[in-house]
Parts: C-alpha cells; structure tokens; sequence
C-alpha cells in the first residue's frame, strides 16, 4: 500500500444512510474518525433529509438527491469554514438524516380519568385510548430542539412526549368542540380530527406534525351510563300506558300461574286487590285519550210549529225551521227551561 492509498483510506467518498424502516429517527453517520473529502458523493433516499452539523452549528440541509459536495452547493459550510477559495481540503463535520416518513399506529390512552364539563351532566371523567400518527415536519426544528448527542434517535424518545401532551389537551379540546357526553360516541372522527388540529400547535414547537388521530373508544362514568340506558329504556317503550297495562297483565298471569295463586307468591289478598285495581287504572288510563266525552242530548220539548222533539238550547227547530219562543237555557244558572216558560224552574230567574 502506498502512501497515497493510506492517505485515502482517511477520506469518506461516500455518504449516505439505508433505512431498514424500523423506528429510528435520527441517524448520525459514523465517520469513524475520518474526513470529508472534496467531491464526495451525497446520497439522500427518498423519505430523508440530511443535515451538515459544523462543529455544534447547524449547517447546509440537502433534501432527497444525490450530490457532489462542492462550495457551490454547500454555502453555509463555507461561510462557516471560511473557504475563501474554494474547497480543496478535507474536512470534518458531523452528518444526520432524518427520517420524514410517517410513523403509524402509535398507541394512547388515559391513564388516569380525565375531567371535562359536559352541559348536561356537569363535571364528569372520562376515559379514552385510540391511535396517532406522527411525523418530522420541521427537520431543523426537529434537530435542534429534540436530537441530543447519541448516534440516534427511535420513536420512543419521543412519544412519551406526545402521549402527555395529547392526554393533556383531550378535555379541553372536547369541551372547545362543546359535543355532549351522550353525542361522543357518534362523533368520534370529528373528534379526533378537532384534537389534530388543536394539538398540532403545541406540537410543531418540536418540529413534529401530527397526521391523524384515532378516537377509538370514550368511556363514561358508571352513573352517567345508567342514566344513558335508563333513558334509551324510556325512548323504546314508548307510550308509558300501554308499557304500564303490559306490565299489570303480566303480573296477574304470573300470579295466576303459580300453584299457590297470589298467597303463595307471597303476596297476600291485599296486594292481590292492589294489583287489581292498578291493573283497571291503567286501563282507564290507557282508554281516556280515545274516549270523549258524549254530547248530552237533554230534552228541550217540542217544536210549536211542527211538533218535533228539540234538543236543549235550540233556538230554531230542525225540522221546518220555526223560531223558538226561547233559547231554551236559563241565562243566569245555565239550566235548561222548557219552551214558553216565562221563570226559571232552577233559579227562578223571570226569563
């Protein structure tokens, strides 16, 4: 080996990373103690972006492509290095790639139950769990405020991150979007889509974005859900009469078929009797919408003129239309008067 080829073997020709697509985010190329040389070829693949760290600055950032490093295409690494005529010498400088895919289905949940105010019920605690997605959006951002010194960084060093603060935005992001208890599970992707949006704010402070947001499941406290099925009892039975004649009928059936009739049910001859008569309530109950009251037909005498019968109050007869003498009702007791009386046979009113 000649002097030429060791000095070589020091030099990288060669930058560039392969992803294997597990859940690293960062990757710091090892340099292994060597430099940078002039025309080195830089691969960025598809879903990366690398980034030139000059000792601690950041530096040049080179989207997906292959390049030749050269000063014309790495400005700020010249102006830091001080190249004033051009690059022609080795150099050392730190390369990271960031990952720009998606990372998907992460899981979240509450572990503890989250309070919100809810119009209806007031104060209640809720639990949630579901799925997130979540990526680099700002790559410097990313690098600057996140990445530290290791060689890289998985997704685990940051969901817990995301995790608090999703959980901690959840209540108020559902109070902001102001969906009833009783109307969460029919509005879960809406949801889901508030809480992306209300948390990707907090979240580009770190230069992540968030993609989606899964709502999977919202549950309620054990009171509130008794009063949910008590009122979806109440939605299906519909006409509470009818629901009540039902359920008296079938209560005197089981009496009926037990050997020992209601005294051996235990009830006693007193509940029998009580059963009964809430059994002929509920019918009336259920009989008084449909019924009216009948027109009263009193008597009212005869007509004058044609001799048929009149109805109470009439003032002109149905048959030939003669004009009664009267109107045939006391106008002080409202009691009816026969025709041609001239005194109220009730009050006594001079009519």
């Amino acid at each position: 080996m000649g002097i030429f080829d060791a000095i070589r073997g020091q030099l990288i020709d060669v930058i560039e990373w392969s992803d294997n697509g597990g859940n690293i985010m960062v990757h710091k190329y090892d340099m292994r103690g060597k430099e940078i040389m002039m025309g080195a070829q830089l691969t960025v693949r598809e879903g990366q972006v690398a980034i030139f760290v000059n000792e601690g600055q950041l530096a040049d950032v080179y989207q997906p492509g292959r390049y030749e490093l050269t000063t014309s295409n790495m400005p700020i690494m010249t102006a830091l290095q001080s190249w004033k005529f051009g690059f022609n010498s080795p150099f050392k400088a730190d390369v990271y790639f960031i990952n720009m895919r998606q990372f998907l289905d992460r899981k979240w949940g509450t572990a503890n139950p989250v309070m919100m105010r809810d119009a209806e019920f007031g104060m209640i605690r809720i639990r949630a769990f579901g799925i997130y997605a979540f990526k680099v959006a700002e790559p410097e951002t990313f690098l600057r405020e996140v990445f530290g010194s290791s060689a890289l960084l998985t997704t685990e060093g940051v969901e817990g991150q995301i995790k608090r603060t999703l959980v901690s935005g959840l209540s108020d992001a559902i109070a902001e979007s102001k969906i009833p208890a009783l109307d969460l599970a029919a509005n879960y992707s809406e949801l889901g889509e508030y809480v992306r949006q209300a948390m990707n704010p907090k979240l580009a402070a770190l230069g992540l974005t968030l993609t989606d947001f899964v709502v999977e499941n919202i549950s309620l406290p054990e009171e509130v859900e008794k009063t949910m099925d008590k009122r979806t009892s109440m939605g299906v039975l519909g006409d509470l009469n009818r629901y009540t004649q039902y359920q008296a009928a079938e209560a005197i059936r089981d009496a009926a078929q037990n050997p020992g009739g209601t005294a051996g049910a235990g009830i006693g001859m007193g509940a029998g009797v009580a059963m009964g008569q809430m059994f002929a309530q509920a019918m009336q109950n259920a009989q008084q919408p449909s019924q009216a009251a009948p027109v009263q037909q009193a008597s009212g005498g005869f007509c004058s003129e044609c001799g048929a019968k009149l109805t109470s109050g009439a003032k002109f007869c149905p048959s030939c239309g003669a004009k009664q003498a009267g109107s045939g009702v006391c106008p002080a007791c409202g009691k009816p008067v026969q025709p041609g009386a001239k005194f109220c046979a009730e009050c006594g009113t001079k009519l």
